[in-house]
């Protein structure tokens, strides 16, 4: 592939950026989400599944619905298994309807076929461009906080308390002292505009945990990927005309949009991409990268496939077009032959990046009118949700039937789009029969 057909096909230089940014902001990217690899397949070991199966599916379809996103909608946004979206593939569906994960497989194909027909009829852009101004740019900041306290997480800086929930973990811990120096590092790098910042944050911490010992270096370099033998087309349908089985592929598709709906907002805030309605130009096409990554997923044996809000953590360092994408999806391919020399990485080296992130997205509250309570309510409680909960979904549905009830009651309800005011009913009925997202 030349230079110029990269140019003309992703719009590199008409979006300021550069081949050299958009190679490093994949790298970023990849580096910040590939724990995936290593996380997804132990989830849904637990669900009965054959771990090297779904390292091939997780990979495979991961770069499938990229490919999608970087030649169909030329965003940024990378895409992968959704975490939280497994949990409830694994315990929710697996455990606790005690059936095969055949069913499971069985209900995300479904609706990922149900998420493209959404896209046909035009469903899905038009949801997300109902939703008002100051609920996506809470829902940006929201995001940058879950991520802060994912990236507090990974460092060991919080830890679970049973008394208050999270507590101060040690300080004094390598993990915690890796970090710090790690995000103290990209800090002064980003004040000082050094270009690579964060990657090159994420390398020294890396190099300094396999030299002290902290991390283990990996034992082999390269492992040679095997075709799924066992999950491959492995549904099960019999359980398809049941209401319980159209419970379970409901949720999944709600799920699914809010997460999708949440990150392609939030990122595309932080990365200029939303128009001055605030809307997000070719937002079905990035639905449809999405709902093709889900049904590939499903054939080859793995949970929903979603948009990713590590994303974030390359657009901050310069990624502007599909490209970026496009260098995470042939990573995430290439990883199936280096896996364990990319999940050598730690989490400690990754940590740091998410927090700067996290903060760097918090530039969005700014354009919350807070003197208005019908406008700062909603989107405090937006904002509050996603940490709090551990859910982008959750934020998203606090802020938006917040927002309806105070329009509503407060006698501005035609501030408010009728497609909300449906999309609130259909949130009350799914939390009231399937609870949180």
């Amino acid at each position: 592939m030349s230079s110029g057909w990269l140019d003309r096909t992703f719009h590199v230089s008409d979006r300021g950026s550069t081949f050299a940014t958009e190679l490093r902001a994949g790298l970023v990217t990849f580096l910040t989400m590939a724990y995936i690899l290593l996380v997804n397949p132990q989830i849904l070991a637990d669900a009965g599944m054959p771990e090297a199966d779904v390292v091939f599916a997780t990979a495979v379809a991961s770069a499938v619905a990229m490919v999608v996103m970087a030649f169909y909608a030329n965003y940024p946004f990378a895409l992968a298994p959704g975490m939280g979206l497994n949990a409830y593939f694994a315990y929710g569906v697996v455990h606790g309807m005690g059936v095969g994960y055949e069913v499971a497989l069985a209900a995300v194909f479904i609706e990922g076929l149900l998420f493209l027909l959404l896209g046909v009829a035009k469903v899905r852009s038009a949801v997300l461009n109902a939703i008002p101004m100051t609920l996506k740019a809470a829902i940006s900041a929201g995001i940058g906080l879950f991520l802060t306290i994912i990236g507090f997480q990974n460092a060991g800086i919080v830890t679970a308390n049973p008394a208050t929930l999270v507590g101060l973990g040690d300080l004094t811990s390598t993990s915690v002292l890796l970090s710090l120096l790690g995000l103290g590092l990209m800090g002064i790098l980003l004040a000082r505009r050094v270009t690579g910042a964060i990657m090159i944050g994420i390398v020294a911490v890396t190099l300094l945990a396999w030299l002290t010992g902290f991390a283990a270096l990996p034992d082999e370099i390269v492992a040679v990927p095997r075709f799924p033998q066992e999950t491959f087309a492995a549904f099960d349908f019999q359980m398809l005309l049941s209401s319980q089985f159209a419970m379970v592929v409901m949720a999944f598709l709600f799920v699914d949009f809010l997460d999708t709906a949440g990150t392609l907002v939030g990122v595309g805030k932080a990365g200029g991409f939303l128009d001055e309605k605030g809307d997000l130009p070719r937002a079905d096409r990035a639905f449809t990268a999405d709902a093709l990554g889900t049904t590939v997923g499903a054939l080859l044996g793995t949970s929903t496939v979603t948009s990713y809000i590590e994303s974030a953590t390359g657009i901050e360092e310069g990624g502007r077009t599909g490209l970026t994408t496009l260098v995470v999806a042939a990573l995430f391919l290439l990883a199936l032959f280096v896996t364990p020399l990319m999940t050598a990485v730690p989490g400690v080296a990754t940590a740091p990046a998410l927090i700067i992130v996290g903060a760097l997205m918090m530039r969005s509250v700014m354009d919350v009118d807070w003197m208005r309570i019908d406008e700062a309510l909603p989107a405090f409680l937006a904002i509050a949700a996603m940490p709090l909960t551990y859910s982008i979904a959750n934020g998203i549905v606090f802020g938006i039937v917040s927002y309806v009830i105070v329009k509503l009651f407060s006698g501005r309800h035609r501030e408010v789009h009728v497609i909300l005011y449906v999309l609130t009913a259909l949130l009350i009925l799914y939390f009231a029969f399937v609870g949180g997202a």
